[in-house]
């Protein structure tokens, strides 16, 4: 009788928890584990090489797809915005001017534009290094200053990034 037990509580536990392998974050892959609790309000913790979401039970009901969809894209987005800042802060440092305005929203095909001096960075940016956040972040600066690709363009970015064409390869892989 404790062995049947045992079973189903196992399978209580299983049905717990999701995963999900791998979830890119500033360049390093992470399993991302999900667990309802009895809890209030979400919770997000790291170990290692896994990110531990921790949900409250009335979360059960709906699809753990639709669910770690929606924790892995609001996690992107809190991390978004301090990588971005932190990527904005040193770009206004190098160039010496900074956008009226920038915001962080879903675009497709495309991790950062510039429109009307304001700069926009999609959140998913945070999947790769920050180099090339600070290099997408950089390149939208620029574009502040000259609004095309134009020989003065580039001029100023190959002044603060002499790199800048491995970023652009890099970029023109990850837009297709």
């Amino acid at each position: 009788m404790n062995l049947v037990k045992k079973r189903v509580e196992l399978k209580t536990v299983i049905k717990s928890s999701i995963e999900r392998h791998p979830v890119p974050v500033l360049g390093i892959d992470y399993k991302v584990k999900i667990e309802y609790k009895n809890i209030k309000i979400a919770e997000l913790d790291v170990e290692q090489k896994t990110i531990k979401i921790s949900l409250p039970n009335k979360y059960k009901k709906t699809s753990n797809t639709q669910i770690l969809d929606l924790a892995i894209e609001k996690m992107y987005e809190q991390i978004a915005k301090v990588e971005v800042e932190r990527a904005m802060e040193k770009a206004r440092i190098l160039l010496g001017f900074a956008p009226e305005d920038y915001t962080i929203q879903k675009m497709s095909k495309k991790l950062g534009k510039c429109e009307e001096n304001k700069i926009i960075i999609h959140p998913e940016i945070v999947k790769y290094h920050r180099d090339l956040i600070d290099y997408v972040v950089l390149h939208q600066y620029c574009h502040l200053k000259y609004k095309t690709h134009a020989k003065s363009f580039y001029q100023l970015l190959e002044k603060v990034e002499p790199n800048y064409k491995q970023y652009e390869e890099m970029m023109k892989q990850l837009e297709k």
